[in-house]
């Protein structure tokens, strides 16, 4: 019998003392990051804040946000790693990339302590998620410069599961680990997980029949999707999981528990999170259904130490206790600020509308994709849509309508449906695209 935490310790923790060893840790990194890097020197001389500034954890929101943007700027300044890094290179083990969605990539350095700690998150995350000593687990993420790869094969085989490195774009050999290995758990995202199914049916077999009792997502939102976790649960009979990570913070933070009501935040000790309003960048309290945009702060890291770093990542947050015991607060990513679209006054996240799509299953596939003629976040309405009808084709006037209606209703804005045959959007291997952007292709 194994136990129902990794770190027992840690994961239920009583969040007065949580509270008290962030204070701690956050006043040492603070004045850590202050001289060893010249990013932040100047940043907060320019803001006039100082180390010793903080005598309370609130007292972080007098120093300034760090952007993505600033990060890669910073690495122009003074490649590879930035002026924001604060350890020389000889001192780091590895270096990750971001996806670089933005069209430039940028670069993450570990010291050996840095993997540590992130080895030692990454496995309450996935232990959280159901792993154990005796779990096999195939990789279906990309193993190489993505930080979603080696950390967690580091995890896996820290908890002493075993690890199956496959990663994208050999389903084949998915397949035949499944049946030669009798692998139980897949770790790869959403979207993954249904082209993976659809590849297993388009070979005349069932992806139900094969063996597999878990699927643990990440990467980008639709495992914590109500309509998509329904779907990839149908296509496999197997329990669906979803975890919270990010190359610039840590590659998996929160994982959700067996009882699947949001993403348990595993790092404490190593990282402060806050919630703001993406628009004043206010601070909001932590509370039950608090939404805005999450903000990080390393208060235990070597290298590329970051303060008040904006995620970009929508989420909302839940303190209230949860029956599996681990005291850190639940969070689930519900968009991407920055693809968060505004339809007269309304914000509309493309997760959202997968979600109401896909309750329309089996009369669509659940595949759909927004339809964007000029650049947002602002968009005309009617916000234009694209889904795949089922293979029953039906009444697809009605279909169409019902869906409209439902969006409508449910997410308080004017669509604009277009149903196309079963296979005419793209599947994806890695992250899914659910926006289309037609500008671009004029």
């Amino acid at each position: 019998m194994f136990s129902n935490y990794f770190n027992e310790e840690a994961e239920t923790m009583p969040l007065s003392e949580i509270k008290d060893l962030q204070l701690a840790k956050l006043k040492k990194q603070l004045a850590y990051v202050y001289e060893n890097s010249p990013f932040y020197r100047k940043k907060f001389d320019e803001a006039g804040v100082k180390p010793h500034n903080i005598n309370r954890l609130k007292d972080l929101e007098l120093f300034p946000f760090t952007t993505k943007d600033e990060l890669r700027d910073s690495q122009k300044q003074a490649p590879p790693l930035g002026l924001h890094a604060a350890q020389p290179l000889d001192n780091i083990i590895r270096i990750h990339a971001s996806s670089g969605t933005t069209g430039v990539p940028s670069f993450v350095g570990i010291t050996a302590r840095d993997r540590d700690i992130w080895t030692e998150v990454v496995s309450r995350c996935y232990y959280s998620e159901g792993v154990r000593p005796n779990s096999k687990v195939i990789m279906g993420f990309g193993i190489g410069f993505f930080v979603g790869g080696l950390p967690l094969h580091d995890a896996i085989e820290n908890i002493g599961a075993t690890f199956i490195p496959i990663g994208t774009g050999a389903s084949d050999r998915i397949l035949s680990s499944i049946d030669n290995i009798k692998a139980d758990i897949i770790t790869c995202t959403p979207s993954y997980a249904i082209y993976l199914a659809d590849y297993i049916r388009k070979l005349g077999r069932d992806p139900r029949e094969l063996g597999i009792k878990r699927i643990m997502c990440g990467a980008e939102p639709g495992g914590g999707v109500p309509g998509v976790r329904k779907r990839i649960e149908e296509d496999w009979g197997a329990t669906v999981t979803e975890s919270l990570g990010n190359a610039d913070i840590l590659p998996v933070y929160a994982a959700e528990c067996e009882e699947r009501s949001g993403n348990h935040f595993l790092g404490h000790e190593y990282l402060y999170l806050e919630v703001i309003d993406p628009d004043t960048g206010e601070a909001l309290e932590l509370e039950d259904g608090v939404t805005g945009e999450l903000v990080a702060t390393h208060i235990d890291r070597d290298c590329v130490p970051l303060v008040r770093f904006r995620t970009r990542d929508r989420v909302t947050v839940w303190t209230s206790p949860c029956s599996c015991g681990r005291t850190g607060f639940r969070v689930r990513c519900i968009g991407r600020t920055d693809d968060m679209l505004i339809v007269l006054g309304v914000n509309v996240f493309p997760s959202a509308i997968k979600d109401v799509v896909s309750g329309f299953r089996p009369r669509v596939t659940g595949e759909m994709q927004v339809v964007l003629d000029q650049p947002g976040p602002k968009v005309e309405p009617p916000l234009k849509i694209r889904v795949e009808h089922g293979t029953d084709n039906g009444d697809l006037k009605q279909l169409k309508k019902e869906i409209e209606n439902a969006l409508r209703e449910k997410l308080i804005f004017s669509p604009l449906v277009e149903l196309v045959p079963p296979g005419t959007l793209p599947r994806y291997e890695m992250k899914g695209q659910l926006i289309y952007k037609a500008y671009e292709q004029k």
